[in-house]
């Protein structure tokens, strides 16, 4: 045990949830932030999804498989929920949850269009802090639908702050804090600040509800919400127990069911007169009659009346329990003081000493991003087909209902999303990237993600990883096993090796590897087609879809991440056969396939039908026409640096200590010995610094031409990153003529001007943190293997000669500099937006958007997107611990785990 972490607080609760099952995560912010206008809310007949449950009825209509709110939290099964409801006197609506535009709306997609922060959060959620920005004026809802409809693709989207609504600083700062006095004992803490001048009011509605179980016909039992004294609710659950909700000075209690307003949504009869958007028609119409006046129902509401002076602010409290109280206040002001001190001295330990307190501040901010996305993901396949009448098993099936291949699937999880509203549901190949942020605050939570999508309920009988809900079926890119990898690496080097996790991940990561290799490579040549592969309009077509020009494509994207599987299934392996010898002949198994695809991806000689262009010094898809002529879809992006990716390093000793390991690559080398000396990693050999190996599609001499594209800042180096697309192709467009009809990739720095996969969906320049991580992990382990003498031009053409570590530093300071303060006092996310960059009360409020601007680093795509965004938190950690004297010296891996182990982990690793 580390006596320097004995007493972090908050360490003790994560070891009591591991070791002792104390639920200290059983409430958490696990409430999704939109609900309508998703796949599992559509029973439509042609699977429009957002028209069908929409925004306007959502207030009224009773969800059937989750619900959401603004700045809530719940249980771990999402049976009850409390969240904020409020109302500026003037806007037509009740604000019970986050308003944006959906797909067709959107000039670019669907988006929030909203202002809200999660500014803090522990991994127990033992002290949670969120603030949304209300506007006095009347919400612009139908300006911004209007607006944003009649721009194109060329232009800006609308944005709130353009309408006009937050002029004179007339809004309300609604702070929304969570402090738990213990596992099932929450206090409240809602703090109203008036930014204008002027006093106005402001009606702030807690409100506490039951998810609906009960209308679908499976489960009739209904719990209850009932007044059990002044200012005091009683929840009652069948499976939950009892719960009291104390609202200290509420005005009144309303109380109504959560059930559909079926007169509004479709002019039929109610069963009760008692709906869910009671509380809307009694605060904005008056209408008394709307809630029950028996105080009973299973949605409830304190309705606060706060007139709050220009530039004052009105604080009130609440606490639930599942103890009933006689002074439940007495230890309010005590428990937060206490809380928040224990979440600052958790992120004292957890940053690195060496972060200013610019980076210490976006550090946290973006982990606290991480902890307020995980949601309550609950959807029965099963179930939803059979109500959709496209069950596959049943007679008579419906054939057009997505998903149907998915019935055995039932998702009843707390998964890490991308983003609670505009990404309500996971996305796999996200949720591994999430994993290794997450991991610098909670080991378990993390293990648990990757392990999830590897569950019988979860990966298709096939062996597929489930991609995402619109679509389970598409393809994601297989980065499970790199981050089960991270995960274990670094969690060893703290003393504590998780072999169980490692054997459960490789089992299921091995049957998802013969997936891969079974359906997307059809022809049986180590080159694969993946589809989709998250890369949406980098490439010329969709690539989901029929080619116009028939044939198929082989994806150099594709293939190198199969290159990549191979390696950290290698890895994986060979640290396996330290305990148990069979695992020898499997990671031949992948060291074989690996070699196999490599030379595939560049066979010795020049061909047409391979995806390395000798004379550009490139890798490129390839496009196969039905009369079997090949060409290269010469598009300079993301696709083509990939390779580089797959580049994996071993210590000295690894593979010696697997004799028949050895025996079988020495075999290999006998019979493919052209092969072998084609892709060898070096002009020299496979012996690097150190004695160590590597593994990489890359020869020293492709390296340095693809490193050459990589830091040149007229192609891929851009001031806050690698961008996706080549700036090349900005003077340069890509046109490719098919029939008559010009298919065209242009560098677009910011939103996309195609629709190729979705209205938001952009590949074509921005820079994204996730791919920027996997080329920053190559340059690392590259530096590992050939050391300070290998140096390259950075930027090409006109910088120093760096070594590969100082390269990867440079990429992360590019990187990580988009959120920080420049020395003009400016953050680039925020671009020319005045009111981010300037004012007091929004200039250090980040937000992690999903891509950015690749020429000035402005952030785009959905606001909150922390899910993979948040990586910029390992980032900063990584350089703030190492020196490029310990990655070649030592084991990298043991030289950050020694000092984080001492700042954080010393007290978690007992037990294991």
């Amino acid at each position: 045990m580390c006596p320097a972490f004995v007493d972090v607080a908050e360490q003790k609760r994560l070891n009591d949830a591991r070791t002792a099952q104390v639920p200290w995560k059983k409430w958490g912010p696990y409430l999704s932030e939109r609900q309508w206008g998703t796949v599992r809310e559509d029973y439509s007949d042609d699977g429009d999804a957002w028209n069908y449950f929409t925004h306007d009825h959502a207030r009224s209509r009773a969800y059937r498989w989750g619900e959401d709110g603004l700045g809530g939290l719940c249980d771990d099964r999402q049976q009850l929920c409390f969240a904020l409801a409020l109302w500026n006197e003037r806007d037509p609506i009740l604000k019970e949850r986050l308003f944006g535009l959906t797909n067709s709306e959107g000039n670019h997609g669907e988006d929030v269009k909203e202002y809200y922060f999660y500014v803090d959060s522990t991994p127990t959620h033992s002290y949670m802090k969120y603030l949304y920005k209300y506007p006095q004026r009347e919400y612009p809802y139908r300006d911004l639908v209007e607006t944003n409809r009649k721009r194109s693709r060329g232009e800006l989207e609308y944005e709130l702050l353009d309408t006009g609504v937050f002029n004179d600083d007339r809004y309300f700062d609604v702070f929304v804090e969570y402090a738990k006095a213990g596992p099932e004992d929450i206090f409240v803490r809602i703090s109203v600040h008036n930014r204008a001048r002027e006093g106005a009011r402001l009606r702030v509605l807690p409100t506490l509800w039951f998810r609906n179980t009960w209308s679908w016909g499976h489960d009739d039992r209904r719990p209850s919400l009932c007044e059990a004294g002044p200012g005091v609710i009683r929840a009652t659950h069948h499976e939950l127990g009892e719960y009291w909700l104390y609202c200290d000075g509420a005005g009144e209690l309303l109380f109504t069911e959560n059930d559909s307003n079926a007169q509004r949504l479709w002019n039929q009869p109610n069963g009760s007169p008692y709906v869910k958007d009671a509380f809307h028609a009694y605060v904005i119409a008056g209408q008394r009659e709307a809630v029950n006046p028996a105080r009973t129902g299973t949605k409830a509401a304190a309705h606060y009346v706060c007139d709050v002076p220009g530039g004052g602010n009105v604080t009130i409290r609440l606490r639930m329990t599942a103890v009933r109280q006689v002074n439940p206040f007495d230890e309010f002001e005590n428990t937060f003081h206490s809380r928040i001190a224990d979440a600052d001295e958790f992120y004292e330990r957890v940053a690195p000493k060496s972060l200013t307190e610019d980076q210490r501040r976006v550090h946290r901010q973006a982990l606290a991003g991480m902890l307020w996305s995980k949601q309550y993901y609950y959807f029965d396949l099963e179930l939803w087909l059979r109500e959709h009448g496209s069950h596959p098993l049943l007679e008579a099936a419906r054939r057009d209902v997505r998903n149907m291949e998915w019935f055995h699937m039932l998702n009843a999880d707390v998964i890490s999303m991308p983003d609670k509203w505009e990404y309500p549901w996971y996305a796999a190949w996200d949720l591994a990237f999430h994993t290794i942020a997450l991991a610098l605050v909670d080991f378990d939570f993390a293990k648990e993600q990757l392990l999830l999508m590897l569950r019988i309920l979860y990966v298709h009988p096939s062996g597929q990883i489930p991609a995402y809900e619109w679509n389970f079926s598409d393809v994601n890119p297989p980065v499970h096993a790199a981050a089960t990898l991270w995960l274990y690496k670094y969690e060893k080097a703290l003393g504590r090796a998780d072999l169980r996790f490692l054997e459960r991940s490789f089992q299921g990561l091995m049957l998802n590897f013969n997936w891969w290799v079974n359906r997307k490579d059809p022809s049986g040549r180590n080159v694969f087609a993946g589809g989709f592969l998250g890369l949406d309009n980098i490439g010329v077509f969709d690539r989901s879809a029929q080619l116009p020009t028939g044939g198929s494509l082989e994806q150099a994207d594709g293939t190198a991440w199969m290159a990549f599987y191979c390696q950290t299934m290698l890895e994986m392996a060979i640290i396996l056969t330290e305990y148990d010898p069979m695992y020898e002949e499997i990671a031949f198994k992948f060291v074989q396939h690996f070699m196999w695809i490599a030379y595939a991806m560049d066979r010795r000689g020049e061909h047409p039908d391979e995806m390395w262009d000798e004379q550009d010094g490139f890798f490129y898809d390839l496009l196969c026409l039905p009369d079997g002529q090949t060409t290269r879809l010469k598009v300079r992006s993301m696709v083509g640096l990939l390779p580089l990716c797959a580049s994996t390093v071993f210590e000295a000793g690894t593979v010696s200590r697997c004799p028949k390991l050895l025996e079988m690559i020495a075999q290999f080398r006998t019979r493919y010995p052209e092969l072998i000396a084609h892709v060898a990693p070096t002009d020299a050999g496979f012996i690097g610094h150190r004695e160590r190996r590597l593994l990489s599609i890359l020869n020293k001499r492709k390296l340095e031409r693809v490193l050459g594209y990589l830091l040149d800042e007229n192609e891929f180096l851009g001031p806050h990153g690698i961008r996706s697309l080549s700036r090349y192709h900005l003077d340069h467009p890509y046109v490719l003529n098919v029939g008559g009809v010009e298919y065209k990739v242009e560098y677009l720095p910011a939103e996309s001007n195609t629709g190729m996969f979705g209205g938001n969906s952009n590949w074509r320049g921005p820079v994204w943190m996730p791919v920027n991580l996997l080329i920053v992990r190559a340059l690392m382990n590259l530096y590992d293997f050939f050391g300070d003498d290998f140096k390259v031009q950075c930027p090409t053409g006109s910088g120093p000669h760096m070594t590969l570590f100082e390269v990867a530093q440079e990429i992360v300071n590019r990187l990580t500099g988009t959120f920080l303060r420049g020395a003009d006092g400016r953050r680039p996310v925020y671009g020319g937006t005045g009111k981010f960059q300037d004012d007091p009360h929004w200039r250090d409020l980040i937000l992690f958007y999903e891509y950015f601007h690749g020429d000035n680093g402005a952030g785009l795509g959905a606001s909150h997107q922390t899910g993979w965004t948040g990586l910029v938190a390992p980032l900063l950690d990584l350089f703030g611990r190492i020196d490029a004297q310990t990655v070649l010296e030592s084991d990298r891996w043991r030289v950050m785990a020694s000092v984080v182990g001492q700042q954080v982990w010393g007290e978690q690793m007992d037990g294991k």
